[in-house]
């Protein structure tokens, strides 16, 4: 049996304003950082690429409304004229088949996972992503849409939630929340954080796995081709209406 660079996992209506998504794991990664982890990629579905999505805006059925989305002129680290692009190119040509437990499944065994490689997971039922994180023996994942009104709160128990600033950690950690802090070269860490083990000691994902939204609040130091557009003191918590 052909064995396929990725499956299409959901099709549907985004959780966070209703427009087509698709959420595809790709079973392959050159990424350094995390190592070989499937990873899976939320991408609007509405006939837009990537890079034309972020561009026009409709980019929130599968990112809300993150300060750090291109289209708001943010820090997103994300290259979307690199994999997203690719994988969206891939999807068109109509590469990767509808998943299927009984056929596929065995591909995810034993496998750790990368839940939102690109796009947030919130945007995908949490029955999709819940599922996903389950096939394989661990996973990683953050989510960007606690202040979003459809945001589904058992995404806590899934997914780190991305904080922008000492406050807001300790605002989402208040909420129940393991948090993982973007922070400025010269910021400290907080008593209960830990510095991400990928800067301190040159781990990959793979092997560490703390970010599963359950053991650890995390702190990383900006990264990214956009990093300058960061700045702790212009961060404040957005809700989306």
């Amino acid at each position: 049996m052909k064995k396929h660079t990725g499956y299409i996992m959901y099709q549907g209506p985004s959780e966070l304003d209703g427009s087509p998504i698709v959420v595809i794991a790709t079973m392959e990664t050159t990424n350094i950082k995390t190592g070989r982890m499937i990873q899976v990629w939320i991408l609007a579905d509405d006939g837009l690429n990537p890079i034309e999505a972020s561009k026009l805006g409709s980019d929130s059925s599968v990112c809300g409304n993150c300060i750090h989305r291109h289209y708001n002129g943010g820090a997103c680290y994300v290259n979307l004229g690199q994999a997203p692009n690719a994988i969206y190119k891939a999807l068109q040509k109509g590469n990767y088949p509808v998943f299927n437990m009984e056929l596929h499944g065995q591909r995810f065994h034993n496998r750790m996972i990368r839940l939102g490689a690109y796009g947030d997971p919130a945007a995908a039922p949490y029955e999709i992503m819940a599922t996903i994180a389950g096939l394989g023996k661990g996973h990683t994942g953050y989510t960007h849409q606690l202040a979003h009104k459809a945001f589904d709160k058992r995404y806590l128990e899934l997914c780190m939630v991305s904080a922008d600033s000492p406050k807001q950690a300790a605002k989402y950690q208040a909420m129940g929340a393991k948090t993982f802090r973007v922070a400025m070269a010269d910021d400290g860490l907080a008593a209960d954080e830990l510095e991400c083990l990928a800067d301190s000691e040159n781990m990959q994902c793979i092997d560490c796995g703390l970010c599963n939204g359950k053991q650890q609040n995390i702190a990383i130091t900006v990264h990214g081709s956009r990093q300058k557009r960061f700045s702790t003191n212009l961060i404040s918590a957005i809700n989306v209406a």
